[in-house]
């Protein structure tokens, strides 16, 4: 017999998907429904109907078309899709951060304060890249974080936020940072297992000291040795937003010979991993792959495809967290890491007042499919 707290339950289950992050929550709801068979509302699904609308200006509003009373919403939003468009005096405009992060106010707003819980699920965090102030500049992501809180959202879950810190903007709220490293070695050790069970021939390269923690946990876990290269920046100019990169410097054990596994939370224009990858290859390192958690490729792809047909990378892994153009896809060294189950799981288990450390720390389940591929 399950104990009162096991047994208690907030409210019924309810996701809503943001524009551009249909296809994705349509995956979520169907293992949401193999994990609840019997707690699926009379509209058959867990999602419920939003309609997003816009007036010629660009202004916009949001309407719920499904009551939200006594339901535990769970709202999943992709700030960084760029593929989704409006109309703006005529003219289709894509949709910026700043569009994704007002509509999803609008939705809560639409809720109206019906729903008994609001969790928002933003894998990359709005603005999360500005998280500290170095002069006098604005703190977005704090500032959006509060907000969100102001506005009646309970918790926040985001997945490996570039400064996890920024969630000390919010103390008394629900915040958690999850890390998709299960996901990652396991799409790698279906790719090839050889790079991950090889610990005398695969090193953890860290391209910069920001992504040394999350380094250190897959150097632990696979126990791997870890290098690092740290950026001199040239902090007299400033081009695109930061501070040109003038060269890296290499901290570690020889790579030569070695396959190398390049972490890092994001890949952007893409610059300072294939200018780490052509620092690795002088060392004569082997095999070079990516492990990054969003793809986001602002300058496209034509970068990699030039760094894979002179062998300076053999493969890139992200997510399916964000939103990527279909071409990606077709990439020969491209491999997307398939998230909709785990982020199931967290709804599920959150829904039902469980605990979700062991989701949180992955250990356990990184041991069980070592061990896997090392029986086969």
């Amino acid at each position: 017999m399950k104990s009162t707290i096991e047994s208690y339950n907030l409210g019924r289950l309810g996701v809503i998907g943001m524009t551009g992050c249909e296809s994705f929550c349509e995956k979520v709801d169907y293992y949401l429904k193999t994990f609840n068979a019997d707690d699926v509302n009379n509209l058959g699904t867990f999602l419920l109907p939003v309609k997003l609308s816009r007036f010629g200006t660009g202004e916009a509003k949001a309407t719920l078309l499904h009551s939200a009373r006594t339901y535990d919403v769970y709202i999943i939003v992709d700030c960084f899709n760029y593929g989704e468009t409006f109309k703006l005096y005529g003219t289709d405009v894509p949709m910026s951060p700043d569009d994704h992060y007002q509509d999803l106010k609008r939705t809560i707003s639409a809720l109206g304060g019906k729903a008994k819980r609001i969790t928002v699920i933003m894998p990359m965090l709005y603005e999360g890249r500005q998280h500290k102030r170095s002069s006098r500049e604005s703190l977005d992501c704090a500032m959006a974080l509060q907000e969100l809180c102001n506005i009646g959202v309970s918790n926040i879950i985001t997945f490996d936020a570039h400064d996890p810190r920024v969630q000390n903007a919010i103390p008394l709220n629900g915040f958690e940072n999850v890390m998709p490293t299960y996901q990652m070695i396991k799409a790698c050790l279906k790719y090839d297992k050889d790079i991950i069970l090889n610990k005398d021939n695969t090193m953890i390269i860290s391209p910069d000291e920001g992504a040394m923690s999350r380094c250190m946990y897959y150097s632990s876990v696979l126990e791997m040795e870890l290098g690092m290269f740290y950026k001199r920046r040239d902090y007299s100019k400033v081009v695109n937003g930061k501070n040109p990169i003038v060269a890296h410097e290499f901290l570690g054990s020889d790579v030569d010979g070695k396959n190398v596994i390049i972490v890092d939370d994001m890949i952007s224009s893409g610059d300072s991993m294939i200018d780490v990858s052509k620092e690795l290859k002088k060392r004569n390192a082997s095999r070079v792959f990516m492990f990054s958690t969003f793809g986001l490729f602002t300058e496209g792809f034509e970068r990699f495809d030039k760094a894979y047909e002179e062998g300076l990378i053999e493969g890139v892994f992200t997510t399916n967290l964000i939103y990527s153009k279909p071409e990606l896809l077709t990439k020969p060294w491209y491999h997307q890491v398939d998230m909709s189950k785990y982020v199931a799981l967290l709804i599920s288990e959150l829904n039902a007042e469980h605990s979700i450390s062991e989701l949180l720390n992955p250990i356990k389940r990184i041991e069980k499919v070592l061990d896997k591929y090392k029986n086969i």
